[in-house]
């Protein structure tokens, strides 16, 4: 059975007003009556009237809407960031609509259609490692709809973003491997279109440098997060004649496959080769040994990517600013760098 939902036509056939006068009346128009606004306002809420979203994005040309457009769902980092910006989004009240673009670009574009469809007030974008061109995410600007970018983010843009100290977050990991006593230290990198991948890269390098430790590019892998991979790339490493004695891994996921595999092997972790990640994904802390790894406040950085695209909808677009917030992030210290624990071996 079909449930009647009140309309406009019925408050207007029962007070034998037009339609369009309760239009205006439950809009605020100045030309209604207060009497006649008054009767109208009493009517809609015997009747339980519900005005549709669509005439309310209409009427205050805003649609509560912000969206979010993440690269994947396969690890805990976006989830967690986007729990953060919908706590954050919901306190000011907006609603949120998210969309994973499975690192591929074409579905990013894809996904930034959708957005530009649903009349999203803001967008908060961390982009796919096959992006390249920005073009699509350009249309926002020329639209005047706030754009923020949080962990991977555009340079090309000139507008607010949200990022941790990759840099730093590596260099330490990596330093941490060296005061173990660690010397031939591999990196699986991330790929070299991301940012993110190619500040982790430039810590690893610094800190090599600085304990003056020889950079070996044998022990450097390009990797593009295909997790599939990373056996093939941890049994070529060890199987090198001169294998690492530690990993520093451009993510979790990595890492723990890499622990995974190195215990296939036979070799002892952290006794011969020690191991680190960055993200301090879900699995981190179960893994046996478990996972040393980076930190990252994923929550914060949403929270702190809504927080700015709301300042930005509170100005004219000639006032925004392209500020660049860098969040901290923490080596958390665990047993496949240091036993720190008795685990089974």
């Amino acid at each position: 059975m079909r449930i009647h939902q009140t309309t406009i036509y019925d408050i207007a056939k029962e007070l034998k007003i037009s339609k369009s006068t309760v239009s205006r009346a439950l809009t605020g128009h100045p030309e209604v009556k207060s009497e006649t606004r008054q009767a109208v306002l009493r009517l809609a809420e015997e009747l339980d009237y519900q005005r549709s979203r669509l005439s309310l994005n209409l009427i205050a040309r805003k649609s509560s809407l912000i969206g979010i457009i993440v690269p994947e769902f396969n690890t805990s980092f976006f989830p967690q960031v986007v729990i953060g910006a919908q706590e954050t989004a919901s306190k000011h009240g907006y609603n949120i609509i998210v969309s994973q673009s499975n690192e591929q670009f074409e579905t990013e574009v894809e996904n930034t259609k959708v957005m530009l469809a649903s009349q999203v007030d803001g967008i908060l974008v961390s982009v796919t490692k096959e992006t390249r061109s920005f073009e699509h995410l350009k249309v926002f600007e020329r639209k005047g709809i706030p754009i923020v970018f949080f962990n991977r983010v555009c340079d090309e843009m000139l507008v607010p973003k949200v990022v941790i100290n990759d840099y730093e977050a590596a260099f330490g990991a990596v330093e941490h491997l060296i005061q173990t006593g660690k010397r031939r230290i591999a990196h699986l990198a991330g790929p070299e279109s991301l940012i993110t991948s190619r500040k982790r890269l430039k810590g690893y390098e610094d800190a090599l440098k600085k304990h003056q430790i020889p950079l070996d590019e044998s022990l450097i892998i390009p990797y593009d997060l295909t997790l599939g991979k990373v056996k093939a790339f941890v049994k070529q490493l060890m199987e090198l004649k001169y294998p690492p004695d530690g990993l520093f891994m451009v993510n979790d996921p990595a890492a723990i496959e890499a622990i995974q595999t190195i215990k296939h092997l036979g070799i002892r972790i952290p006794e011969e080769i020690g191991i680190v990640g960055f993200s301090n994904d879900y699995g981190s802390e179960l893994i046996e040994p478990s996972l040393t790894t980076i930190a990252q406040p994923q929550r914060l950085m949403g929270s702190t990517a809504v927080q700015l695209l709301l300042e930005l909808m509170d100005k004219e677009a000639s006032q925004w600013k392209a500020i660049t917030k860098t969040l901290d992030s923490s080596l958390i210290i665990r047993n496949s760098s240091v036993r720190l624990e008795s685990e089974p071996v």
